[in-house]
């Protein structure tokens, strides 16, 4: 049976990931696809205090089990199906749930952290970075997290500028050059989705 093809798509937070990936997923139907988001790799801290995970900082890469991640990625390349961990934001820790996910013939796995670590970049066929400029991001993150999360605007922007902004340059920006294509403007621009999907289809059909 012919190997899945393995994609990854990274960028900063608010970059547009999410529109590149649901884009690329509508042009590939007809294709049997599989998304797996990374931040559902959030680490379990069920053995800290509410106090303690609090101070987590969900910008480092140290935030995530990339070790069960690879796992899962390797057993769905080898046509098995895995049980995705769920995490739960209020109490910030892992959920008891979990998603059961068979395996496809397209994998997509889409996170800030996507193209940081090179046992996971090893896996991929198609290393993808969303580039987006920093004042349309931190917009995009604000708007998020005060309508969907019930952030405050000073919460946000204080976070941003402490955190999010040092991690981006520290660890998610220097990613870009692990990637076979940058595309900038994220979800809008179709010229680069187009060629991306063009790309995959060929893969598909080798």
């Amino acid at each position: 049976m012919k190997r899945p093809t393995v994609i990854g798509i990274a960028g900063g937070s608010g970059s547009g990931k999410t529109s590149v990936t649901r884009k690329i997923m509508e042009a590939l139907d007809g294709h049997s696809v599989v998304l797996i988001e990374q931040d559902y790799y959030y680490k379990d801290q069920s053995d800290k205090t509410f106090e303690e995970r609090l101070r987590t900082n969900y910008d480092h890469p140290f935030a995530f089990d990339n070790d069960l991640l690879i796992a899962h990625i390797r057993q769905l390349i080898n046509r098995q199906a895995v049980e995705i961990p769920t995490y739960n934001y209020e109490i910030h820790t892992r959920s008891d749930e979990t998603i059961e996910v068979e395996p496809k013939d397209v994998i997509i796995l889409e996170g800030i952290f996507a193209l940081e670590n090179e046992k996971l970049r090893n896996l991929m066929d198609v290393k993808l970075y969303v580039d987006t400029d920093s004042d349309i991001r931190i917009l995009r993150r604000l708007q998020r997290d005060i309508e969907k999360r019930g952030r405050t605007m000073d919460s946000v922007i204080s976070q941003y500028l402490n955190v999010v902004r040092p991690m981006h340059l520290q660890f998610i920006e220097p990613t870009k050059r692990f990637s076979d294509i940058i595309i900038p403007e994220g979800g809008e621009n179709n010229v680069a989705i187009d060629l991306i999907t063009t790309k995959i289809r060929t893969l598909l059909s080798e």
